[in-house]
């Protein structure tokens, strides 16, 4: 194939995928109900996760009990809602058609690879991939809702109402989840790194304090400022460290 051919797959498949995303996001604009009942159970006092965690605790013989609490979104601006529901939509249509995406480009580059090469890079995709919907997953039932529970209900004096805009809501709903989905690739990156023979397992084991020390730098950056949500996205960051140290070893 010449470069203009290739640059004519490359169109194809880039025109395939928007269209694949324009319709999904036109479906999920329509079913704004089903959507925003989603988007916004984390905030809710009887999310799934408190849920989980009183039948979990209760079967141990511990009361778990946490009090019901209630915060207000609104809009400021006039266009607010709308663009909230446009950029919702369009994210979680990108999120559902990832799976199409990936391969779609994976379809693309696949020719150029040899048979070894596809064999691996079959595995490192599915890899990336799973990792990255466990972050979203994690954002969505643990991180975030123990987040909002917290910052939302936070008040320095009880004159001091939390009034929470739907924007900023969705919008850290969105940014914690995509920066959730890429520090779960760490173990694809010590992968890649030991190969190329900059790292080993020997040196991760090494400097596992230091490690831990700039995982909670990283955790600090990434999260709302509050003790709680540091700690959640620490330990599994922590954990991931350990699983790259078996991977490399292995």
């Amino acid at each position: 194939m010449t470069f203009g051919d290739h640059l004519e797959v490359l169109r194809r498949m880039l025109c395939r995928i928007i269209a694949v995303v324009a319709a999904l996001m036109i479906v999920i604009f329509c079913f704004k109900d089903v959507t925003f009942s989603l988007l916004l159970a984390p905030s809710k006092s009887d999310f799934i996760t408190y849920q989980w965690l009183a039948a979990l605790c209760g079967k141990v013989g511990i009361d778990f009990n946490l009090e019901d609490y209630f915060v207000q979104l609104i809009a400021t601006d006039l266009s607010s809602q709308f663009m909230t529901h446009v950029t919702a939509s369009c994210n979680l249509a990108l999120l559902i058609a990832s799976p199409y995406i990936v391969f779609e480009l994976f379809r693309f580059i696949s020719p150029a690879l040899y048979e070894n090469e596809r064999k691996y890079s079959v595995r490192v995709v599915l890899s990336v991939y799973l990792l990255f919907i466990v972050g979203v997953l994690m954002t969505y039932f643990v991180l975030f809702p123990i987040s909002f529970r917290f910052l939302g209900t936070y008040q320095v004096a009880a004159e001091v109402t939390n009034n929470i805009t739907i924007d900023s809501y969705i919008g850290t709903l969105s940014t914690l989840t995509l920066l959730m989905g890429v520090v779960f690739q760490l173990p694809v990156l010590t992968y890649f790194l030991a190969k190329m023979g900059i790292i080993d397992s020997d040196l991760l084991c090494k400097y596992r304090r230091h490690a831990l020390v700039l995982i909670m730098i990283v955790a600090a950056i990434i999260t709302p400022p509050d003790l709680m949500t540091l700690a959640i996205v620490t330990i599994p960051m922590y954990l991931l460290y350990e699983l790259s140290i078996l991977i490399i070893k292995h």
